[in-house]
């Protein structure tokens, strides 16, 4: 068995977590784990391989004990020559304002202390003191909490300035290591308190696992954390290169939410787990950090596949299939209820200008459409008798330029060809059965006085009709990308 400064030596160095000249706080409790940490640290620090420039003492104010631990890491940094910065904070009291567990919010409050320790002795890193145990532990709780490669991954040996050099160390290694030596330290007595979920899994579950199905259990799930990682380190690489050919997202001016969209057809091209990653991070990001639920990327995930599918609400947002994009419309923290059903009073407006000749991409609605002037003769007549509903020719003298590309907006009419009177472009939607959730991707072709010359792919007006092959035409067309 290796000693356990080499293991902490080869740690730190297969990671990068320091180097000759990385300033180090050690994060002090008084427990066994931090304390061997401060003396590990401490002996390289004397052969120079990093520089120990103090430690770093958080009260939670939680136990009797606090301020007696305190005071022992007062004494502790004096005995190693090294100075101390200590802080407190009443976690429970916190807690409880802000509707948090005690151990959420005691982790948040000793790693905002960590930061204003680095800020005061000018360091790069703060090392804490997690073992091997620690990670068994960690990867047990997220799994029956449901987790997947991310959180499985456990504790990372770096995350940002904070490093465990410990992590391949067992608590039982770091023990016989302070004894060896005669180094005190401090017992916490709630370490024995199983109502706290961690120390539950501590108590009984490592230890019922070690007895009856494998002496080794803690090697194999900290082993199984070290996968994981490196599988999600993957992944967000991978992911990452797909969001940025999938994703777009428009910024309201009017400050509100944002709205997200991805393209399907990206999606569709890429592996399950890339494609559940990267709608599973869009929808956090809508949320605004909110947890989504594995249930809500699933629904979503369907909307992918199913053209059809209805809308679903998720947190803050609303999910739904537009033409070839998936949108995540955000909506404020503070609304109440869900959006209306069919509304169009949303962040989803579009509008383009459309030249003649020209064509415009419509990444809302996953197409492109184009004009085309033609003054008479074959093609416009052909054309027109086909009756195809992806190309139309129009009266060019009765359209009053310049043309725009638009979606809907509340009050839309106009009088389909072959009818006899206007009809509100939303009634003309649900007579020909066009799914609610792309009715916002429907390219509309308009006016300069917004009239609706073309509902591409569908109809065109009545007034913009051609009776005479011979005018001189627009030719419309509507080609999906």
């Amino acid at each position: 068995m290796k000693p356990v400064l080499d293991v902490v030596r080869e740690t730190i160095r297969r990671y990068d977590l320091a180097r000759s000249n990385t300033r180090v706080v050690v994060a002090l409790s008084g427990g066994s784990d931090s304390v061997a940490l401060a003396h590990l640290i401490g002996e390289l620090d004397a052969a120079g391989e990093l520089r120990a420039v103090g430690v770093a003492h958080f009260n939670h104010q939680l136990r009797n004990t606090a301020d007696a631990d305190e005071r022992f890491c007062h004494s502790m940094a004096a005995s190693l020559g090294w100075p101390i910065l200590t802080g407190r904070d009443d976690v429970a009291a916190r807690a409880r304002r802000e509707r948090r567990s005690i151990e959420t919010a005691a982790r948040q409050a000793r790693y905002e202390f960590f930061t204003r320790a680095r800020s005061h002795f000018n360091a790069e890193v703060v090392a804490v003191g997690h073992t091997r145990d620690d990670q068994a532990e960690t990867f047990l709780l997220r799994l029956m909490r449901g987790a997947g490669p991310r959180g499985l991954a456990a504790m990372h040996p770096r995350n940002g300035a904070i490093i465990r050099p410990l992590l391949a160390c067992r608590r039982g290694e770091l023990r016989a290591y302070l004894e060896a030596r005669r180094i005190a330290f401090v017992e916490d007595e709630t370490n024995s308190d199983v109502s706290i979920p961690r120390n539950r899994v501590r108590a009984e579950l490592v230890g019922l696992l070690e007895r009856r199905f494998n002496p080794a259990i803690v090697d194999v799930l900290a082993d199984e954390a070290a996968l994981a990682r490196d599988i999600w380190e993957w992944m967000e690489g991978a992911a990452d290169e797909l969001s940025a050919r999938a994703e777009t997202c428009s910024h309201s001016a009017k400050g509100d939410p944002d709205v997200w969209q991805l393209d399907i057809g990206a999606l569709r091209a890429a592996p399950v787990a890339l494609r559940r990653l990267v709608v599973w991070r869009a929808m956090v990001r809508a949320a605004d950090g909110r947890p989504v639920s594995f249930d809500h990327v699933e629904a979503a995930l369907r909307l992918i596949v199913d053209e059809g599918g209805p809308p679903i609400d998720a947190p803050r947002q609303r999910v739904q299939r537009v033409g070839a994009r998936l949108v995540l419309s955000g909506r404020p923290p503070g609304a109440i209820g869900r959006p209306a059903p069919d509304s169009t009073a949303s962040a989803n407006f579009f509008r383009y200008p459309l030249s003649i000749p020209g064509e415009v991409q419509l990444p809302e609605a996953g197409c492109v459409v184009s004009a085309e002037l033609v003054r008479g003769g074959v093609g416009p007549a052909a054309l027109i008798a086909t009756g195809s509903n992806a190309a139309v020719a129009v009266r060019s003298d009765v359209c009053k330029g310049p043309l725009s590309v638009r979606n809907r907006r509340p009050g839309d009419r106009f009088r389909p060809s072959g009818l006899r009177g206007q009809k509100k472009l939303q009634d003309f939607f649900v007579d020909r059965k066009i799914a609610r959730q792309t009715r916002d991707a429907v390219p509309l072709v308009v006016d300069s006085g917004d009239r609706i010359v073309w509902v591409a792919g569908y109809s065109i007006d009545e007034a913009f009709r051609v009776t005479d092959p011979a005018q001189a035409v627009l030719i419309l067309r509507l080609k999906q990308v």
